[in-house]
């Protein structure tokens, strides 16, 4: 009897532990729906908390909000079980990747996955000096609201999120503004982090080519100096060289749309509003992976493995080269006295790829009877294309010594302080000569874009005034890891400035104004007083039709130039320092 039951307890252990061992197999829904699948939200987190549970080298940890009222997860692999990220910057280099910010490009959230897997249990070797941390999936609202339809061109999987975050807002366009609950728990993530190295993992379809592999780096003149160079001529090749030694191609992301890649193309443009743009304001390599839609996802997914193994490979191998960069680069922006906050590309530089694709030609459409592009896979070619990746400054401005922001802009000095800028505040009411913008000109979009009517083009005029300051407002000396972030929101000519982004709107409004019957002898009295005013009258009269046909615009031209306009129009209220 005792026999028995000592029979009966070894086969029920032994069938819990099959089952526990059947039940950590740690498969990814991807695997066994033999590349056909994505994993949900739910399946992505609890895959992770398992490994974590089993694994010491890994820690999964719930941080901030999102819109969703879901929290985001960092996951971090280090093979050494320490997870205290300023102890690890001492020795190690990090490399933040983020997952799903468009969840219908799903492809890193199942790679990353099985990464994690395979260094934890030896598949693969797991990095010395390198430690991984990954946004599970960024964008959780649009991770849970699954479909299967709206990603009309691509070849699977069969069901996958929505490009809209729960607020609809794509955060591939927020990382400035920060609209949203994710992207201010980014924020939160990249300054807890500091990575030197950043990887975005995304899907795309500008053309059709026989690449599944596609590199999007941070455009090299815009890092800028001995990193940028770095990027172009040592990182990135070095990457490409890992890749085709396991017999994956790579190109540059194809930037084009709607026409054959072989006529040329240019380098996308990260401004700061995107993942590496933004990285960039801190001096870290950045890379998106667009992998390319049409192609099975199968074997997109098993390409950014690939790539992020590669990745990590050369980090490893230049990880002491990289930080070295870094801090100079760090040190070289405090000194500059010239920083350039817009970019173009430079025609007359360019690079020659050995770039394949298919044969694509204009024909008659069936659909619309006007022309439309017809790529012929049946035809496949390897030629040499134009790559316009060098690009010049267009607007530049002289770096200050510090800026003043008055308190009541508090909006934008939540910003500021998320981004870990350090401020001081005034003691005591200050006056002080520093340097005055008045906006001069800009344009506007005529449609919302993310929430925003975004500016563009927007010029200056600048004088040097004496400016009274109260207690508590702020002073932000540029002397600080801090200083690409504060030049390129705080300088409305930049394209991603805060002004642009619409925080300083309330200045392009007038509180006051004028009653013309009233006015009328005020103007006359002004221009009978003020000779050279007069003349600049007349002549703008003569020179614009429609300003002397209108009443209206004449007396506010001249009562903008009476000491009865408000100076708080159109006056920026951020200051300089020199």
């Amino acid at each position: 009897m005792i026999r028995f039951r000592l029979l009966i307890v070894i086969f029920l252990a032994f069938n819990l532990l099959h089952a526990q061992n059947k039940q950590n197999d740690f498969k990814t829904v991807f695997e066994t729906s033999n590349g056909t699948e994505t994993a949900t939200y739910l399946q992505t987190i609890q895959f992770y908390t398992d490994l974590a549970e089993t694994y010491p080298q890994i820690q999964l940890q719930a941080i901030g909000k999102t819109d969703s009222g879901e929290p985001l997860h960092i996951v971090t692999f280090n093979s050494d079980a320490n997870f205290d990220f300023e102890t690890i910057r001492k020795n190690k280099r990090i490399l933040l990747i983020n997952n799903g910010i468009h969840p219908g490009e799903s492809d890193g959230i199942d790679a990353t996955m099985m990464l994690y897997r395979d260094m934890a249990q030896g598949k693969i070797e797991s990095p010395k000096n390198t430690v991984f941390v990954t946004i599970a999936i960024y964008n959780v609202g649009g991770s849970l609201n699954r479909n299967s339809g709206t990603r009309a061109n691509q070849d699977g999987p069969k069901e996958y999120g929505f490009r809209g975050n729960a607020q609809n807002y794509d955060l591939n366009r927020d990382f400035i503004k920060n609209d949203t609950e994710n992207a201010k728990t980014f924020t939160e993530i990249f300054h807890l982090v500091k990575p030197d190295v950043f990887i975005d993992n995304h899907v795309s379809n500008g053309a059709d080519y026989q690449y599944i592999l596609t590199h999007l780096f941070t455009q090299h003149n815009k890092l800028g100096g001995d990193l940028g160079n770095y990027l172009q001529k040592s990182f990135m090749p070095a990457l490409e060289v890992d890749l085709d030694k396991k017999d994956w191609d790579i190109t540059p992301y194809v930037n084009v749309f709607n026409e054959v890649p072989e006529i040329g193309f240019s380098q996308f443009m990260d401004y700061p509003r995107y993942s590496t743009g933004y990285a960039a304001l801190w001096n870290v390599l950045g890379l998106m992976v667009e992998t390319h839609m049409l192609k099975p996802y199968k074997d997109r997914v098993e390409g950014t493995y690939e790539l992020m193994r590669s990745m990590v490979a050369v980090t490893e191998k230049e990880g002491e080269r990289i930080s070295e960069l870094r801090k100079a680069a760090f040190k070289t922006f405090k000194n500059q006295k010239i920083y350039a906050l817009d970019w173009e590309a430079d025609t007359t530089k360019s690079t020659t790829l050995s770039f394949k694709g298919f044969k694509g030609e204009m024909i008659e459409s069936e659909v619309t009877g006007k022309q439309r592009l017809k790529y012929d896979r049946n035809q496949p070619f390897e030629k040499s294309v134009k790559y316009q990746n060098h690009f010049k400054p267009t607007v530049e401005v002289s770096v200050p010594n510090a800026y003043i922001i008055p308190q009541g802009w508090y909006k934008v000095i939540d910003l500021l302080k998320r981004n870990d800028v350090k401020m001081k505040r005034f003691e005591n009411d200050t006056i002080l000569s520093v340097e005055s913008y008045k906006i001069a000109n800009f344009e506007t979009r005529k449609s919302p874009y993310e929430g925003h009517y975004l500016h563009s083009q927007t010029t200056i005029r600048s004088s040097i005034e004496t400016v009274s300051f109260r207690k508590g407002d702020y002073w932000i000396n540029l002397n600080q890891d801090a200083i690409r972030y504060i030049l390129e929101t705080l300088e409305p000519q930049a394209p991603d400035s805060f002004f642009n982004w619409n925080f300083f709107d309330t200045i392009l409004q007038k509180k006051e104004g004028f009653s013309p019957y009233v006015f009328e002898d005020t103007a006359k009295e002004l221009l009978e007083n003020n000779a050279t005013l007069k003349m600049e009258f007349q002549s703008k009269k003569q020179a614009e039709p429609e300003f002397a046909n209108s009443w209206y615009n004449q007396l506010n031209w001249l009562y903008e130039r009476s000491h009865n306009s408000e100076p708080a129009y159109k006056q920026y209220p951020v200051y300089r320092v020199k």
